[in-house]
């Protein structure tokens, strides 16, 4: 059943977007995640009037704010209800709309200096990135056998937490309805963003969070993923539970890590704190969430010194809402 909102509260909603600068705004953040900053670039307008807008809407539910260091994002707020509304006005706009094709052009100038300083940054990390990625198998290899171990489907919510460059949520847009990446390194987070600008999924989003402290209420989320991060992190089984806080009933969390091994240089170099984990561990790790472990795969490297990527996934006990929607 569609979400619903009480008679007073859908007006407030309607009023909110019945402004011309305020339904703009909604249009671009339909698009992206975007800073006041950006906002004023876009419409030309003042600094305080697109503060007092944004406020507004925020307060009417129809967009949310969050922080991410000194800076705040907007974007369209999450639940069906909210968006589906915001939605359901904005497809009556027309896009050949002179006004809205002048945001549009702005709006995508925004977007490429986002990749411009994101080039920047790759390039003066990317060999660093290569040479980790030298010692194991090819990344579509490990990409591949997550999708089979998660059983392909379709999921209603996914939260990749220390997203990095978001790779995980391109992977994943064709086959969730939502996805959100969490990642401390607001420089990552840059990065994640002008990829997931250039590939025009709207349905995912960045933010700014710590592995121990997720941003979000208990059973958000029908998969979890935590890709290449757990040997980044002192506690890693807070870490997972933590991670299984956010699922819902019969969520799945899913862990791709290295197998023990002796590459020293990742931890003077690249700040591995852990040099791989058990499957043993591992499966400790999600049992103490209150996990079972479902599935457990070992990807190896031919040659000396390559390291082995392991595939974990657990799954909380209990039957989730899609499941049930589903069925009804």
């Amino acid at each position: 059943m569609a979400a619903t909102f009480a008679f007073d509260d859908t007006v407030d909603r309607l009023k909110a977007l019945a402004e011309p600068t305020r339904l703009r705004l909604v249009a671009l953040l339909a698009c992206s995640d975007l800073t006041v900053t950006d906002l004023v670039s876009i419409l030309g307008q003042s600094q305080p009037r697109i503060s007092r807008h944004l406020k507004l809407l925020v307060e009417t539910g129809v967009l949310t704010r969050y922080q991410e260091g000194a800076w705040a994002y907007f974007r369209l707020a999450e639940d069906a209800g909210s968006s589906g509304l915001a939605a359901a006005v904005l497809a009556q706009l027309s896009r050949h709309d002179p006004v809205l094709e002048r945001d549009a052009e702005k709006l995508e100038a925004v977007r490429r200096q986002r990749a411009e300083r994101a080039a920047e940054y790759f390039a003066r990390n990317a060999e660093r990135w290569d040479r980790i990625r030298s010692l194991h198998v090819a990344d579509a290899e490990v990409e591949d056998a997550l999708l089979a171990a998660l059983g392909r489907g379709v999921f209603e919510s996914v939260l990749d937490i220390g997203t990095g460059t978001g790779r995980m949520l391109e992977l994943f847009a064709p086959h969730a309805a939502r996805a959100v990446g969490v990642d401390a390194s607001r420089e990552m987070l840059a990065l994640a963003r002008a990829k997931l600008d250039a590939a025009g999924l709207s349905r995912v989003s960045v933010r700014q969070g710590d592995a121990y402290h997720l941003p979000f209420e208990p059973g958000s989320f029908d998969l979890v993923l935590l890709h290449q991060v757990l040997h980044h992190l002192d506690d890693p089984a807070e870490a997972v539970r933590e991670a299984a806080r956010t699922l819902e009933p019969g969520g799945q969390l899913a862990i791709v890590d290295f197998a023990p091994h002796a590459q020293e240089f990742l931890r003077q170099e690249h700040a591995h704190l852990r040099l791989g984990f058990s499957q043993a561990a591992l499966a400790g790790f999600l049992e103490g969430a209150g996990l079972f472990a479902e599935t457990s795969l070992s990807l190896e490297a031919p040659g000396e010194g390559q390291l082995t990527v392991t595939i974990t996934v657990g799954r909380l006990a209990g039957i989730s809402r899609s499941a049930l929607r589903k069925t009804a």
